[in-house]
C-alpha cells in the first residue's frame, strides 16, 4: 500500500488499519514457525506497510499540534 493511500485515511481509520496489519503480521509469524508460509517476502512487506502507515499517523500529529 502506498503512503498515498494512508494519507487519505482519517485518524480512525489509520489507527484501525495498523491493528489489523499489526494482526496479518502475527498470522504471518505464525505460519512462517509452522512451516505453512509459501511467499516468505510477505512478512517484509507487511512490516513496511506498518511503518508507513505509524508515518503518516506521526506526520498527521505533528500537523495538528501547531
Amino acid at each position: 500500500m502506498k503512503a498515498s493511500n494512508f494519507e487519505s485515511m482519517s485518524n480512525e481509520e489509520l489507527t484501525a488499519k495498523i491493528a489489523d496489519l499489526k494482526t496479518e503480521l502475527f498470522n504471518l509469524r505464525f505460519r512462517l514457525a509452522t512451516g505453512q508460509l509459501e511467499n516468505v517476502m510477505q512478512l517484509s512487506a507487511v512490516r513496511k506497510d506498518i511503518a508507513r502507515a505509524l508515518t503518516v499517523q506521526r506526520q498527521k500529529q505533528l500537523k495538528a499540534d501547531q
